[in-house]
């Protein structure tokens, strides 16, 4: 097994949490997915939430937001805690950001964290052959690249099919819209995918609508932006278009774009619940 780089496991024994539903997991915090490299600020480690006694669970691995320039493995707290209270294993790395790195960098190591579980998964009582990718704005742009461009995965020699779905918390999607907005925002994100509107295709999803692509959900919340709402139901209409049918989308009620994500552990939380049902249709 791949070494641990400050690693702790806890095991949270009779957890209080605001409903019934939710069981003892074991979190392991803190494991280097790219131990032979020395990456900055620690922007290599990935944190493990599973079942407590996990055997050969389902495993979601899940990239956390922040416009690819902040946002951390931390952020994933709330809702590794509830996966995996809910029977599902689920992993959440952290990679390197912009000004520090541009695109591809970002999604290279989302693949090269990916490929660590992997090869590693079944050690902490998950199946590697009933992996998941997901994330939330930001990372679910990069679950998504991941998820519909082979490159990714082939490059860090992972067969594609090693995906068995894509479940995406509201991300953004067509780069050549995000990208000169926030230019024009002023926040740095030229360093992000450069100023080049050629440079914005490569880098964004409409270059690989395709009948192809694995099952996906789309998840956004009534209080995401408008420009979000409609980046992600143009994918849902434009892979329906291409013959990809298998594209569900859900919008969630009383949610904001960041609760969405982290109001995971609330009585009233429905991401988790159908994280379970997406994985357990497949």
């Amino acid at each position: 097994m791949t070494k641990l780089k400050s690693a702790v496991l806890i095991l949270l024994v009779g957890l209080i949490m605001p409903t019934n539903t939710l069981g003892q997991i074991q979190v392991v915090n803190g494991i280097d997915y790219r131990p032979d490299e020395e990456i900055a600020k620690g922007r290599d480690l990935l944190d493990i939430y599973m079942p407590s006694g996990a055997s050969r669970v389902p495993v979601i691995v899940y990239f956390h937001g922040g416009a690819l320039m902040n946002g951390d493995r931390v952020d994933n707290e709330a809702i590794g805690t509830r996966i995996a209270s809910l029977g599902i294993g689920f992993v959440g790395p952290t990679y390197r950001m912009s000004p520090d790195v541009s695109h591809p960098q970002h999604a290279i190591d989302a693949a090269t964290a990916f490929k660590w579980v992997v090869d590693n998964i079944d050690s902490f009582g998950g199946d590697p052959e009933n992996l998941y990718i997901a994330g939330h704005s930001a990372g679910a742009y990069l679950a998504a690249l991941l998820a519909y461009d082979a490159e990714y995965l082939e490059s860090v020699n992972v067969p594609p099919a090693s995906i068995k779905g894509a479940i995406l918390l509201s991300p953004f999607l067509y780069v050549e819209e995000t990208a000169p907005v926030r230019i024009e925002w002023g926040v740095g994100a030229e360093t992000i995918w450069g100023s080049d509107p050629e440079g914005w295709l490569d880098a964004s999803i409409s270059q690989l609508v395709a009948p192809s692509q694995v099952r996906t959900i789309l998840i956004y919340a009534d209080g995401d932006d408008d420009w979000r709402k409609g980046q992600i139901k143009r994918l849902r209409d434009e892979m329906n278009n291409a013959g990809r049918n298998e594209i569900d989308m859900i919008e969630v009620s009383d949610r904001t774009h960041g609760s969405l994500n982290s109001s995971a552990l609330k009585e009233d939380d429905v991401v988790g619940p159908i994280f379970i049902q997406f994985i357990q249709a497949k």
